[in-house]
This record gives structure tokens, sequence and C-alpha cells, in this order.
């Protein structure tokens, strides 16, 4: 099974591709969706959690308060890496878990969704990187319209992340995302056809 990872920066546009090989029919594991999991009560995730950073990242009923939780660790890399100590192999773990319960029948590759994948290492985990690539202007944009967030914030959340260059050299396929919905169809269209032929190698 061809494994691809999906990558880009923070409002690249990241859902919206994987949305578009939901459509064809091909397999997603979204981390994002893996991270808010393996946090749910009584998991060993958000016990280690609490025990590192205390009950303040809790909400009363015991679930996980993420905006606590994000701004006790956003501005201090070693608290943040002490989290991602916590979260990355258990994210890990589930999304080659839930890759290996995807039926063939959804095709010859799967989609790994990893917002950080060149900044954790989970690129050694896929044979392909697709990245998607958008200006920071736009990012910009997105962020302000999409969160309500201030030029601070987004400025912070950008530079936390690898940039533009970092990605893209370690890119094996690029989508250009600059807002045309039904150009970002057709490059993924392409793209498809692309990873079914390295999928599905002829036996000439």
């Amino acid at each position: 099974m061809l494994r691809i990872g999906l990558t880009g920066g923070i409002a690249s546009g990241k859902t919206a591709v994987a949305e578009e090989f939901a459509a064809l029919g091909i397999g997603i594991i979204d981390t994002d969706l893996i991270a808010r999991e393996v946090v749910a009560p009584e998991l060993p995730g958000l016990n280690a959690i609490v025990e590192a950073f205390g009950t303040t990242v809790l909400h009363a009923d015991g679930t996980l308060d993420r905006a606590a939780l994000r701004n006790r660790v956003f501005a201090d890399a070693a608290k943040r890496k002490q989290l991602e100590a916590i979260l990355h192999p258990l994210i890990r773990q589930r999304a080659l878990e839930t890759a290996a319960s995807i039926p063939a029948s959804q095709g010859p590759y799967q989609i790994f969704v990893v917002p950080l994948l060149i900044e954790t290492g989970f690129a050694e985990l896929v044979d392909r990187i697709l990245v998607v690539d958008t200006s920071t202007t736009i990012q910009r944009q997105r962020l302000m319209a999409r969160d309500g967030s201030s030029p601070a914030e987004v400025e912070q959340i950008i530079a936390s992340q690898a940039d533009r260059e970092q990605r893209l050299s370690a890119a094996d396929d690029v989508i250009k995302n600059y807002g045309d919905l039904s150009e970002l169809r057709k490059t993924v269209h392409d793209i498809h056809k692309h990873y079914l032929q390295l999928a599905t190698p002829s036996d000439a």
C-alpha cells in the first residue's frame, strides 16, 4: 500500500485537498482527528497530559481544555516539546492502526494528513510527501477570517511551523492552492491519476 503524507502550513488548504481525495474514494487518515481521539477521558494520553501540566488544562467535566493547554505550551518551546513527546507516539500508533483498518476497496494508496509532518519526523512512515502550498499572505488572511486570530497570534502560529522552503524542499509533489477551488480539484485529480500509476505499476 502506497502511503502519501499530506502536509502544508496552517490555513494552506489541507482539509480541502483531503476532502477531494476522499471524494475520489481514497482512504484518509487524519492525524488532527486522531490527536483528539487519543486524549479522550480515561485514556493514557489525557492522563499523561494531566500529570505533566496539571488539572488546570481540564474542563469541569474532565475533558481536555484545548485552549488552556495551547496557552500553556504555545509560547514555551520546552513545554511544547514535552507535550509532543506525549502525543506523537500515540498519534503515530493510532494512525497506523487506522490505516490497517481501511479496506483495500478504497484504493491502492492512502493519504495521511499530518500538519506537522516535516517537524515531527512522521515523514519516515510515508512513501511520498505531498505539500499543499500557499503564500504567507493568504495564510494570514485565511487565519484571521477563519479563527478570528489577531495579527500577532497569526505570526506566532506561522513562526512555530516549518517555513515554506523547508516543506517544499521535502516535497515529492506540490499542490499550489491560491483560492480557486476548481483549479484545486483539477490538480488533485491529476495527482490522483499519478498516484494510481505509482501504486499499481505495469508489468511491462
